[in-house]
């Protein structure tokens, strides 16, 4: 019973282990690279990509982490995406693109230092910084997909404000026309009856100048 124990303990471990590298601090970073998550080298075959999705999968899901379900489903959702991105030729050949760029990059800086760190004594572990530096590039490539994403947001945003405005323009002119026609008559009628009142006041004005003049009586001496 205490082997048994021993060996569920370990099990739980190892689960708990796989969930915490998965969340650890960071992770939104380490994440982007999909054979980090995964854990499985870039020239692995499709079926030891499908093997290996199973295997962890398996490990982090929720069902297997009861009394962790909220992280194990972070952990989980973290495998799912990897793998997805992966079985995607597009996706994967741009990951793959990042790592061959990280490994050359090391190359070069170690055959151009070479001379340099011999002399120091600094050996430099070649996977430790095709690591670092590939982390750096997966981190630069996420910055400026946000700053793109961000700028086409903002463009979105600009221009749905511009319609609505041109809309609500094109609105106002409408209900304007509307209200021009539904009371030109009114207007007309108005301008009929203006015109004939100063008529009557003209001909009225007229007709007080046609008045022959008042005679004065001749006061007689």
């Amino acid at each position: 019973m205490a082997a048994g124990g021993s060996g569920e303990d370990a099990f739980q471990t190892f689960y708990t282990e796989q969930i915490d590298r998965l969340l650890r601090p960071g992770a939104s970073y380490f994440n982007l690279n999909p054979f980090e998550v995964l854990q499985i080298d870039p020239e692995a075959t499709e079926e030891e990509l499908k093997k290996r999705f199973r295997q962890l999968s398996i490990l982090v899901h929720p069902d297997k982490n009861q009394d962790d379900a909220d992280r194990a489903q972070q952990a989980f959702e973290a495998v799912d995406k990897a793998y997805k991105m992966l079985l995607e030729p597009e996706q994967k050949k741009k990951a793959l693109d990042v790592i061959h760029a990280g490994k050359e990059y090391v190359e070069h800086m170690m055959s151009q230092k070479k001379k340099q760190l011999k002399k120091d004594g600094k050996p430099i572990d070649f996977r430790q910084a095709v690591y670092k530096q590939t982390m750096k590039l997966f981190a630069e490539l996420e910055i400026k997909r946000k700053e793109r994403e961000a700028k086409d947001m903002h463009e979105r945003k600009r221009q749905r404000e511009e319609e609505i405005e041109t809309q609500e323009r094109a609105k106002r002119e409408r209900e304007w026309q509307k209200n021009f026609e539904e009371t030109r008559d009114g207007r007309v009628d108005s301008w009929r009856s203006f015109q004939a009142k100063g008529k009557t006041k003209k001909e009225k004005k007229n007709r007080t100048f046609l008045k022959p003049p008042k005679v004065k009586m001749e006061q007689r001496e």
